[in-house]
């Protein structure tokens, strides 16, 4: 499923997107339980929705992260579409963002290191 087929009261929405935002988690207290929830945006190439994190998910899911949706649910708030994993479905991470350190060890890896560039520089001394 792409996110631009998903309808307002439609369920068991099966989707793999990538999440673009997420706002400041607020907490809330219901039936004497406490819990948290945020919204955060998702996209895929098809276009972009808003999901609702409730309580565990919002600190497992983060900007960057690759999620699957299973038997997600879809809502109408004041016009917009807003997607949730409702009472029956769930949000795993099929790929996680990438930190900051993983980005830069990348970056060094495409880097030749000093000696390389050395190398190179002799090699063209010597042709």
């Amino acid at each position: 499923m792409e996110i631009k087929d998903i309808q307002p009261n439609q369920g068991k929405i099966d989707i793999v997107a990538t999440v673009t935002e997420k706002s400041e988690p607020r907490t809330f207290e219901k039936f004497g339980k406490t819990g948290k929830v945020c919204n955060a945006k998702i996209k895929d190439p098809s276009g972009e929705i808003k999901l609702t994190l409730w309580t565990d998910d919002v600190d497992r899911i983060n900007v960057g992260d690759k999620i699957h949706l299973q038997n997600g649910w879809c809502s109408d708030y004041k016009g917009e579409k807003q997607l949730s994993s409702g009472k029956f479905g769930k949000i795993e991470v099929v790929e996680p963002a990438e930190t900051e350190t993983e980005t830069e060890s990348k970056k060094a890896e495409e880097k030749p290191s000093v000696d390389e560039e050395e190398l190179v520089e002799e090699e063209e001394l010597v042709e």
